[in-house]
């Protein structure tokens, strides 16, 4: 945990030897999200900052600081609200200049959870596409598939979670 909480600084806060290709800015959006296929979407907000780090014209390295509404309306249980600190980290291919296509994973650290004994922690992976607009501006739509179950006691039940988020680089 301590590594990756490292590893997540480094990448966010050592960029002042990259300045050419830094880019910071802040982000908002809406998750649309699930925990199996059988169950109502719960609708929620994703916000938070970003820094990328772009190496060439085809390659940059994204991580996002996130605080993320997740969860869904179970059969079972009823509505189970799982609120997180996502940290995802993708590498961004550009297909053209301003067009981008997204993957890596993500780190997810529970901050609510109604009470409902799920994990602390979930890794998802992420696969997404992204557009650069004039003015600084950006675009992002993720797919977020859970890797990790939820809760000990339940099988099978993990977040999926799709994004759209736009975002303002300040730098």
């Amino acid at each position: 945990m301590k590594k990756i909480i490292f590893l997540i600084l480094l990448v966010l806060f050592t960029t002042k030897s990259f300045s050419q290709g830094v880019d910071l800015g802040i982000k908002v959006g809406a998750n649309f999200a699930t925990l199996t296929d059988d169950v109502e979407t719960r609708t929620g907000l994703n916000f938070g900052a970003f820094a990328t780090i772009k190496f060439n014209d085809k390659i940059a390295l994204q991580g996002d600081l996130l605080y993320s509404q997740q969860g869904a309306e179970l059969l079972d249980i009823g509505k189970v609200d799982l609120d997180y600190i996502n940290v995802p980290i993708v590498l961004k291919y550009y297909l053209v200049k301003k067009l981008n296509i997204q993957v890596g994973p993500q780190f997810g650290f529970l901050v609510n959870d109604d009470d409902l004994n799920s994990e602390s922690m979930d890794i998802a992976g992420v696969v997404g596409i992204g557009l650069d607009l004039p003015l600084g501006f950006r675009i992002d739509g993720r797919y977020n598939f859970g890797l990790t179950e939820i809760f000990p006691d339940v099988s099978g039940l993990k977040n999926n979670v799709f994004s759209l988020s736009v975002g303002w680089s300040i730098l």
